[in-house]
């Protein structure tokens, strides 16, 4: 740190002052489109993030108290950033109306008279989401708006990009250090400061290896963030591309890994599985992002070094998590922003999604990463996720900066004969606390008919008497759950009409409700194994259901 602190020192010496033109020099839109029903809402004063909605209000004239939205107070951190970031800009622009225009001024320059000199704003990667999101929305913000407001914008503009590039190499371990050298090429554009670009293309090959994975997944291991990662170079590649600078080729590399690494991760409906604080931003996004990333190619079936499975047969999807927690790291001291890749973990270890065609209908509950604390790790709890829980204890503990005891050995290894395909996992994250081993075998029949798991919980020399355990199977929101007579089996109905059955062995079988917050918050339903108390593996299977004559049905 010090080291650090040091040499952006150095280079703050050694810079010219900013000169301050009175446009940009190079204009540049953003790529991604916003939501008009939350630009409405602001408008009204709520703003709406990742499904936590708070005050955001610009103080009424003579009255300055009335201003919400910047302070410490306003909101969990999460949602405290994207207030600063202003990325909601998108939101007002898709609005498009006059009032929406006006209210992005006038939030702006409450933000410049009361939230510029909060800690948070200053942080490096606020401040450089702030000066992407000015930039690209500058015809919309700022270009025919009074002189004076377009000078302070633009002064800020100045200082922020010069804060941002002399804060370089970005100290977390996260996509925010791809946030921060984004903002930096964009206010070395915008402002032409060749020594800026120079300073963050030297960066940039460095952090572009620490960030992607060999095999194309994030080092956040979240569909989520890896989707947002790619959004990130897309805008690099094209800022360059406009400034008539030739990228480094490990640019379009990892473009291009990071594009085939996310389609594992679509389920049939486009839409992205909810792992590690992902929340469905909807098919129209995703392709979007794919297309502009010039991603081609199928899907891959497994990232090694991520650890995540996608099992595929006939129409039936299964999308599970192998791989071990990313690596956690303290929070920074003065924004009190989290450094870690593990930010947005979950304790999901070994869990999956099942989807057939176009229908979900084996989900983990979503995420909340901008809610009150208890609320978002409700969600990163091990049993807001379909696996097993061991006397109700999360496989990782949930930490506020990240994750703290966490699986130290998570093992996979998965097969293939004649389409069938089968994944055999472990992980030792109840070792420390209970001494035990949660072992789960996944088999996916040839026909996509019929998935059959088996969980299995293997106790460790001396380790005592073995807790109780069960396994869950969050059901998606449109899928209907009927418990039969038979207490071993539950029917579930699809949208389409088709019907599966899930049967168990060594466990009782109940339906209980659930909640979905794939977006919005939606009730929806679960099922609970509970193993039998001289039980150590529970077997199930979900089985389509082939009606063979009116109104029979018979197992497919």
């Amino acid at each position: 740190m010090r080291e650090i602190l040091r040499n952006t020192r150095r280079f703050l010496s050694g810079l010219k002052p900013v000169k301050v033109p009175d446009a940009p020099a190079r204009s540049f839109r953003d790529l991604w489109p916003g939501d008009a029903a939350r630009g409405a809402r602001l408008l009204r004063g709520e703003f709406e993030c990742l499904g936590t909605t708070r005050r955001l209000d610009p103080a009424a004239e003579g009255n300055a108290d009335a201003a919400e939205g910047w302070d410490p107070a306003a909101g969990p951190l999460t949602w405290r950033c994207a207030a600063h970031g202003f990325a909601w800009l998108r939101d007002l622009r898709a609005l498009g109306t006059d009032a929406a225009r006006m209210r992005a001024r006038d939030l702006t320059e409450d933000w410049l008279a009361r939230g510029a000199e909060q800690d948070l704003a200053q942080a490096p990667e606020v401040a450089a989401a702030r000066v992407s999101a000015w930039l690209g929305h500058w015809d919309f913000l700022a270009a025919t708006a009074e002189d004076g407001f377009r000078r302070k914008l633009l002064i800020r503009l100045a200082q922020d990009g010069r804060a941002v590039v002399a804060s370089l190499p970005a100290e977390a371990l996260h996509r925010g250090a791809l946030v921060t050298l984004k903002g930096a090429m964009a206010a070395a554009v915008a402002l032409e400061e060749e020594a800026w670009m120079t300073r963050a293309l030297r960066f940039l090959p460095g952090e572009l290896d620490r960030q992607s994975h060999p095999d194309g997944g994030h080092v956040e291991r979240s569909p989520g963030q890896l989707l947002l990662a790619l959004q990130d170079l897309i805008e690099m590649r094209n800022l360059l591309h406009g400034a008539g600078l030739n990228p480094p080729p490990i640019l379009a590399a990892v473009l291009e890994r990071a594009g085939q690494a996310l389609r594992l991760f679509l389920h049939g409906d486009g839409g992205l599985a909810l792992f590690n604080g992902t929340r469905d931003e909807g098919p129209s996004l995703v392709g979007l992002v794919l297309t502009q990333g010039q991603a081609r190619g199928r899907a891959p079936m497994l990232l090694e070094e991520s650890g995540f499975h996608r099992l595929q047969a006939g129409r039936t999807l299964v999308i599970a998590d192998g791989g071990a927690p990313p690596p956690g790291r303290a929070r920074d001291a003065a924004s009190g922003l989290p450094r870690g890749a593990d930010r947005f973990s979950h304790a999901g270890t070994l869990s999956f999604e099942m989807s057939v065609g176009r229908d979900r209908l084996i989900v983990n509950c979503g995420a909340a990463p901008a809610a009150e604390a208890e609320w978002r790790d409700a969600l990163r709890a091990t049993a807001a996720h379909s696996t097993m829980v061991l006397a109700d204890t999360n496989s990782s503990e949930l930490k506020e900066e990240g994750l703290g005891r966490r699986p130290e050995r998570v093992e996979a290894d998965r097969h293939e004969a004649n389409g069938a395909q089968w994944l055999e996992a472990s992980h030792d994250g109840w070792r420390k606390p209970f001494g035990a081993i949660h072992r789960r075998r996944l088999y996916l029949h040839e026909s996509g008919d019929d998935l059959r798991g088996e969980d299995m919980l293997e106790m460790q020399e001396g380790s005592g008497r073995r807790p109780g355990f069960l396994v869950r199977f969050h059901l998606h929101p449109a899928v209907t759950a009927s418990p039969q007579q038979d207490g071993e089996s539950v029917l579930l109905r699809l949208p389409s009409g088709h019907g599966w059955r899930l049967r168990a062995k060594g466990a009782k079988v109940a339906v209980e409700e659930s909640l979905y917050l794939g977006a919005e918050a939606r009730r929806s339903s679960q099922i609970v194994l509970q193993a039998e108390p001289d039980e150590d593996t529970v077997q199930w299977a979900i089985s389509r259901i082939v009606a063979t004559a009116p109104g029979e049905p018979a197992e497919g």
